[in-house]
């Protein structure tokens, strides 16, 4: 089971970095190497409609050492649940969308302003 757990703290990490990456970036600029990928590839398993990788592969652990498999995903049950929101209702998705794309639009917007001053600046 501790596998499991191990994923899931990779999961939540994962989270947290596309939630803060962004914003993160514009103390550390590296840090968009990382965060850009991991964002994109969120974006797409979403935008597919797949089932997340970090979820199903955390759910296999946890099946096989005998343990709790958990319905409604990552964030449905470790974040909307025991807030007691639906994490399939249209308001949550749009709060998670919501919350998901402002700091990167916002971080991603400063960057690039950051960058084209430098641009300019820079004979």
């Amino acid at each position: 089971m501790s596998w499991a757990y191990a994923v899931a703290v990779v999961h939540g990490l994962a989270v947290g970095l596309l939630l803060t990456g962004a914003l993160l970036a514009l103390r550390w600029p590296r840090l968009v190497l990382l965060h850009a990928p991991v964002a994109a590839a969120i974006l797409a398993v979403h935008l597919a409609g797949a089932p997340c990788p970090l979820t199903e592969w955390e759910l296999a652990l946890r099946e096989r050492a005998g343990g709790e498999v958990y319905t409604g995903g990552f964030l449905g049950h470790f974040v909307f649940a025991p807030l007691g929101l639906d994490v399939g209702s249209p308001a949550v998705q749009a709060g998670i969308y919501t919350v998901a794309l402002l700091p990167n639009a916002v971080g991603y917007g400063l960057l690039a302003v950051r960058a084209a001053r430098r641009t300019r600046v820079t004979p």
